[in-house]
């Protein structure tokens, strides 16, 4: 072992974690382009296409934490290779679901197994790449997931159209059943396996038992943890919920767009997300404090959603406000690093973990919460089998997401600046 692996074998190897993570985001967000066929073939409302769309994060969140000590016990290879395994029968559930049940049941299987993927990539690159690569390693992950989530806009609704969903989804499925045997073939956990040095500078294996229980405990006992969780839940959520599931159909119902333009539009506001987000942290790091950036950004946002939803502006003006405030909800980034320097070194794996389910949940509470309003607010008209919404009934429901948007901007206020400094014991 006189050589660190070679750049192409490491990127391929990390690459296959990383193929998996992109497979989660464009699952995450793929129901906004089919809302109109999966309520015509359930015959459902808002309210249970917000909830179905909500079962990938009803399992997504509650794997947060676990997997870390799974990614340790199992190693990324497994942990891994298990996920593609379950993503893949969790596609071919939805993909035939004969009722609304087994489209659930899929949904949950497909959000609790790409849940590991994240922690998988992370745990791969403190192995295959240097300390150097590390932070670019974080980074590709990010525009990875980004990638998932423009694959799920324009192409996927053009394959849509031309196959309708089932086919798509089983070939989904296929897909990612072979992205599980390639896992299982190619993926090592650390260089040794194949005969070169490793980069980890921790020590392999002989770690001792750590009660999760514990220490999730003292993590929940920094009040910055639960403010950090809290914000994303907010300005996370809103971009999931509008991104991921209802952007398309108030595009398409009530500016007219056809679906293409309408998944164009929301894969822009996904971009600007995915930008935002490592440029904000940068730019904290850089004033050497979090919260100053983390309140203006949030600020932004709070504008840019009040404008989008209250104001009558024309269609290119909407798209105009969605870059700005899509960038600015990238603040996320500077919660994950204010997280991780408000608690000491030891629980940076468990509070990355807990604050991770912040944006998730807010995709799991604001999917459902406004297709609920949506359907009260519904005036009776369905076309080929699907509810149509007029713009009134749109402005509420968004209206409960922008609620959601100011109440997380005044809980920033409590928490504590860190300037950027590590917490010790």
């Amino acid at each position: 072992m006189s050589s660190f692996p070679p750049a192409s074998l490491a990127w391929s190897v990390w690459g296959l974690g990383a193929l998996l993570y992109l497979i989660g985001f464009y699952q995450r967000v793929a129901p906004a382009v089919i809302t109109d066929r999966l309520m015509a073939e359930f015959a459902i409302g808002g309210a249970a296409l917000g909830n179905l769309s909500a079962f990938y994060f009803y399992s997504y969140v509650a794997m947060q934490i676990p997997t870390g000590v799974i990614a340790d016990r199992w190693g990324p290879r497994r942990l891994l290779t298990m996920g593609a395994g379950i993503a893949a029968l969790g596609m071919a559930v939805f993909a035939f679901a004969p009722s609304l049940f087994w489209a659930n049941l899929g949904r949950l299987l497909i959000g609790g197994s790409v849940a590991v993927a994240f922690v998988s990539m992370l745990k791969l690159a403190s192995h295959w790449f240097s300390p150097q690569q590390y932070a670019l390693a974080s980074g590709m992950a990010l525009l990875t997931g980004v990638v998932g989530g423009v694959v799920a806009g324009v192409p996927l609704g053009m394959l849509v159209e031309v196959f309708d969903w089932r086919p798509v989804m089983a070939v989904s499925a296929a897909l990612t059943a072979v992205l599980c045997v390639l896992t299982w073939l190619r993926v090592r956990d650390d260089p040794a396996e194949r005969g070169y040095a490793s980069h980890f500078q921790g020590a392999h294996g002989g770690h001792p038992s750590i009660s999760v229980l514990h220490g999730l405990a003292q993590v929940m006992s920094y009040r910055n943890i639960w403010v950090l969780t809290a914000v994303p839940i907010g300005f996370s959520g809103a971009v999931l919920t509008f991104a991921g599931l209802w952007g398309v159909p108030f595009l398409k119902q009530v500016h007219g767009l056809d679906g293409r333009s309408a998944a164009a539009i929301t894969s822009t506001l996904l971009v600007a997300w995915a930008l935002g987000g490592p440029l904000l942290g940068s730019w904290s790091e850089r004033m050497g404090m979090r919260k100053p950036l983390y309140l203006i950004s949030s600020g932004v946002a709070i504008l840019g959603w009040s404008v989008f939803i209250f104001l009558p502006l024309p269609l290119w003006a909407l798209v105009v406000v969605l870059i700005p405030t899509g960038f600015a909800s990238g603040n996320i980034i500077i919660g994950f690093a204010w997280a991780k320097e408000s608690v000491p070194l030891r629980l940076v794996g468990t509070a990355s973990g807990f604050c991770n389910m912040g944006p998730l949940i807010g995709g799991m509470l604001w999917q459902p919460a406004v297709g609920w309003m949506l359907d009260r607010r519904w005036n009776g008209v369905i076309e080929a089998g699907a509810r149509l919404y007029d713009a009134r009934a749109y402005r509420a429901a968004f209206a409960l997401m922008f609620a959601a948007v100011v109440v997380a901007g005044i809980v920033l206020l409590f928490a504590r600046e860190s300037h950027c400094r590590q917490m010790h014991d």
